[in-house]
């Protein structure tokens, strides 16, 4: 029970230094916006928790053309979910962003203590050392922005449950891992098909070490078959993307490759070769981590041979995600060293192919962890060492969080004179739409982004949407859209960009930069 406690408030505590409350539990209309990806999701609850339960179940019908479907928004239908049926006692404009940050940061400690246990590790320091490892893995703190992929606490508890079923095969640890692959795929399909790795990995382990394994393989078939069926029903299929695996793919040094190392401040940032920057590809591993590999290594080489033997499964499933993270695209520092050429277009579906090395990242945690608890009389010590080291060298990723959800940005926009002007009207119609700003755009990408903010504290129906993936290929009908006459009660609100598309513009006032028009109805 103390492991536990000291994990939460390790959670708690971080959450507290990093997440301002008013980040955390925002106020609707505020003087301020947040900006990025993180705008993205905040619209698709908004419109999600509004709007009234239909079919497909995890569609804002009216947010842009057709509908969106949240999930491809990283809207969190884990959490949009929930907070939609409590909606009637929430606030207008409510949100769960904020507070899906906190719980992520408070759970990814708690989580690693649970993983460890299930390794066999049940002694307070290695515990305490765990959590503080943990909740300072580098590619998790790294992840701010990208709310939904934040929740690694998945990726834990998915590696936690695979070393529980080789155990005890249970049809009540199967239902767990059913509900946990449900859970990672209403979160994000990227954490899905991670989690799906790992429990898949279990009935491999159990046959290739001649335990009886078909049972496990019944249970792996229901999580994926499971994860099938609700991927149909919820709408899932069907959505395509800008495609490019292998653009933001891991590079062979990154584990190694100390970015924003607090202890090992000699690189400037993330190692590339693709060209795309090696954000996607950040992984890592921190100088506690590392360091305690090398121990383990050293010190404990058999023990590292046999937990290979008696986990070949996991072993074959994480290197399968290692392949798959560093795509058809072999970098090795500034370097491409293989080019495969053009991969399956199934793969397509992975653009950010670097992800897939998280789970690694914490088999490598707790495997360490577990294995130099056993080094004779300072083990559980050289655990906790690990988890300080660890924690002292994510400083600079932790600033970078803190910052980012401490920033304060003021609307470009006149969000004062235009947030009464939204509530009273039936729809508004953005120029220009998302899908016609070109790509280098970024100012107008921006400006669209806060006017879907603002009307996203209502709810009023809007045209447009800001995706990366999509149901039906986007298609840009701002001519004629711009030239059909309003419709009453609507608002039509339109950038400078998009002026010259508009032929009568009587209707329309000047409105801290762009024009305002309005039919009354």
């Amino acid at each position: 029970m103390t492991a536990w406690v000291i994990a939460a408030l390790i959670g708690g505590g971080l959450a507290a230094a990093l997440l301002p409350i008013g980040f955390v539990l925002p106020a609707t209309g505020a003087d301020w916006r947040v900006a990025g990806d993180i705008a993205q999701h905040v619209v698709a609850q908004r419109f999600f928790i509004a709007s009234p339960w239909g079919w497909p179940l995890l569609v804002a019908p009216t947010l842009g053309e057709g509908g969106t479907h949240i999930a491809l928004a990283d809207g969190i239908p884990l959490l949009a979910v929930p907070l939609k049926l409590f909606a009637p006692l929430l606030p207008v404009g409510v949100h769960g962003i904020g507070f899906w940050h906190a719980i992520v940061v408070v759970l990814q400690p708690v989580s690693a203590v649970w993983c460890l246990r299930q390794a066999g590790e049940r002694r307070l320091l290695p515990a305490i050392g765990v959590a503080l490892a943990a909740a300072a893995m580098p590619a998790w703190l790294a992840r701010h922005g990208h709310a939904a992929l934040m929740g690694h606490f998945l990726l834990l508890l998915a590696l936690g449950t695979y070393l529980r079923l080789l155990r005890a095969q249970t049809s009540a640890g199967w239902a767990w891992a059913v509900v946990l692959s449900l859970a990672a795929l209403l979160t994000h399909p990227y954490l899905a098909l991670m989690v799906l790795a790992l429990l898949g990995a279990a009935p491999v382990t159990l046959l290739l070490t001649g335990a009886r394994w078909r049972g496990a393989a019944v249970g792996a078939a229901v999580c994926v078959g499971t994860t099938a069926a609700a991927l149909w029903v919820l709408g899932y299929l069907g959505a395509a993307g800008e495609g490019g695996y292998g653009r933001y793919a891991l590079n062979l040094l990154a584990p190694v490759w100390p970015a924003r190392s607090g202890l090992l401040p000699v690189v400037g940032g993330e190692i590339d070769a693709t060209g795309m920057g090696g954000w996607e590809g950040y992984n890592w591993l921190g100088a506690g981590l590392l360091a305690g590999l090398v121990v383990v290594v050293v010190r404990q080489r058999a023990a590292v041979a046999g937990a290979f033997r008696r986990h070949a499964g996991l072993a074959l499933a994480l290197s399968a995600l290692t392949l798959l993270a560093v795509s058809f695209r072999v970098g090795l520092g500034e370097r491409l060293v293989l080019d495969l050429g053009a991969p399956p277009a199934v793969l397509d579906q992975f653009r950010a192919s670097g992800r897939f090395f998280w789970p690694v990242g914490y088999a490598l945690l707790i495997g360490v962890a577990a294995l130099l608890a056993r080094v004779p009389r300072a083990g559980p010590a050289l655990v906790l060492l690990l988890g300080i080291v660890q924690w002292v060298d994510a400083a600079p990723n932790r600033a970078a969080l803190a910052a980012w959800a401490s920033q304060r940005l003021p609307w470009s926009v006149e969000a004062a004179a235009l947030r009464p002007a939204i509530a009273a009207v039936r729809t508004v119609t953005i120029l220009p739409s998302w899908v016609c700003i070109p790509p280098d755009a970024h100012a107008t990408r921006e400006r669209v982004q806060e006017l879907l903010l603002l009307v996203s504290e209502r709810a009023v129906p809007v045209n447009t949407m800001q995706l990366a993936r999509w149901r039906t290929p986007p298609r840009c009908a701002d001519v004629h859209t711009a030239a059909s006459p309003l419709a009453l009660g609507e608002l039509r609100l339109v950038l400078p960009e998009a002026v010259p598309l508009l032929g009568d513009s009587a209707e329309c006032r000047t409105v801290g930069g762009l024009l305002a028009c309005f039919r009354p109805g």
